[in-house]
């Protein structure tokens, strides 16, 4: 019975064949084969397969082409995060798509999966003439299935110190060049910096027109920005202590693109985290306020984005498997089969 230990260990941090979810505890991690840190989407570079697993495409298939229209980001199994000024016009969203695990819009490849939307909820205060509140919400018509190529993003809670993150990218299939009418067939990114909102609000940049709902991100002396095409797509910003990206901001509106003191402006994430958990109903509206309840919640809710999982700070203890207790059931079965077969050969 020597071996009994090693089979409890094994059968509480092994998981049984088709028992866990190939979403669980992959959030905000790029793929192994992929790369990030371009120093030079408008002034960016091609990215590489698998950079930006959360990144989706959100298309019009009346449209020509790839019938590419904004960005979004998967932050559960079954919901996309974009911008709400994507869908201003928008009368009839059922013929939309969404496709994600794709860099080249013309060969999605493999990896790539299509879902159609099943809900569209625009933030209900959302003003289209100053921006305000542009965040929207898509609901999948069927759930995506993780991948190398197809994580979700990590959401950031009013816990996580946004504003010291410092290295940051975005990414997206729009226009490369200011002039460019056209969207780009390959995915881009490009590294920018948090740029403080009281210099962007200042006379000299916006002039008062960063709302405190938003995120300022790109260089003082421009270059390097996101533009038309890129708008509902990812500001994600490494993690200092993990490999693990936060994702912080969606691409709202900016004045031109790439120009000097006219840097991109974000929706912050972390501003509409409650929106998001009742929109998403993992908490009723009556207890939608910044509490830790509901942000706990909300993180132990089936079908709720994740945080990064921690890194374990003593290998070897059991907090370092950590699995929900109803994943446990599966393993504890295995373990009564092997106590069995064990005390049979005893007898």
């Amino acid at each position: 019975m020597t071996l009994l230990p090693v089979l409890a260990l094994l059968a509480l941090c092994w998981p049984a064949h088709g028992t866990r979810d190939s979403c669980v505890g992959t959030c905000g991690i790029q793929s192994p084969a992929s790369r990030y840190g371009s120093s030079r989407v408008v002034g960016g570079s091609d990215a590489q397969p698998g950079a930006w697993p959360w990144l989706v495409s959100i298309q019009d298939p009346r449209k020509a082409g790839s019938g590419h229209v904004c960005g979004g980001s998967l932050i559960s199994p079954q919901w996309v995060l974009s911008a709400a000024h994507c869908f201003f016009t928008v009368r009839d969203i059922t013929p939309w798509r969404v496709v994600i695990g794709a860099t080249q819009l013309a060969h999605l490849g493999p990896e790539a999966q299509v879902r159609h939307v099943k809900r569209l909820l625009v933030h209900e205060h959302y003003v289209s003439v100053s921006e305000e509140n542009d965040i929207a919400l898509l609901e999948l018509d069927q759930p995506i299935r993780c991948s190398d190529a197809i994580r979700m993003a990590c959401v950031p809670d009013p816990s996580i110190p946004v504003l010291e993150l410092t290295n940051c990218y975005v990414s997206g299939w729009g226009s490369t060049t200011t002039s460019s009418a056209g969207f780009t067939d390959v995915l881009q990114e490009a590294k920018v910096r948090l740029i403080d909102a009281k210099v962007c609000n200042s006379s000299r940049w916006y002039g008062g027109q960063i709302h405190p709902h938003n995120l300022c991100a790109g260089y003082p002396w421009g270059g390097i920005d996101t533009c038309q095409g890129d708008s509902g797509g990812p500001l994600s910003c490494k993690d200092d202590h993990s490999d693990h990206f936060w994702l912080v901001g969606l691409t709202s509106w900016g004045r031109g693109c790439a120009r000097v003191r006219r840097p991109g402006i974000y929706t912050s994430i972390q501003h509409f985290y409650d929106w998001l958990l009742v929109q998403m109903e993992l908490v009723p509206v009556v207890t939608a306020t910044p509490t830790s309840e509901a942000r706990n919640h909300f993180l132990i809710a089936p079908t709720a984005f994740q945080r990064p999982r921690p890194m374990p700070t003593q290998p070897g203890r059991f907090s370092s498997c950590p699995f929900p207790l109803e994943k446990l059931v599966p393993f504890f079965t295995r373990l009564q089969e092997l106590l069995q077969v064990l005390r049979r050969r005893e007898a």
